[in-house]
């Protein structure tokens, strides 16, 4: 079963950072696409970045430029390294296996709340 925890999320200042973690288990890590989006109340996912089994990374949306996603299989952990951080980043951000897609499955982790706010 796959099982995937997000971790990282905070209170920040606009302009600061934070590393969002994703602790994954029940799948073969190391040879699996891992993806980050996020989630604005009432709004649709919006993908931030993905990398795939070979260290591969591919970014888009309002975050292109200011994140940086990496992968520890060792760890079996994906992280996000977001930079300058502005008040309409203020999202839930969710970790998931493979690619993109517009709708949360059982398989997503929960997310982790990200705050930017002074």
């Amino acid at each position: 079963e796959v099982q995937l925890v997000e971790s990282g999320g905070g209170l920040v200042q606009p302009g600061g950072s934070l590393r969002l973690s994703c602790r994954a288990s029940g799948f073969t890590f190391s040879r699996s696409a891992m993806t980050w989006a996020r989630q604005a109340p009432g709004k649709g996912l919006e993908w931030v970045s993905t990398i795939d089994a070979i260290d591969n990374a591919y970014y888009g949306g309002s975050m292109k430029g200011r994140v940086t996603i990496s992968r520890d299989n060792a760890k079996n952990t994906l992280y996000l390294q977001m930079n300058s951080l502005k008040p309409e980043d203020t999202v839930v951000y969710f970790c998931a296996v493979g690619q993109f897609r517009p709708i949360r499955d059982s398989s997503w982790g929960p997310g982790t709340q990200v705050t930017v706010s002074a």
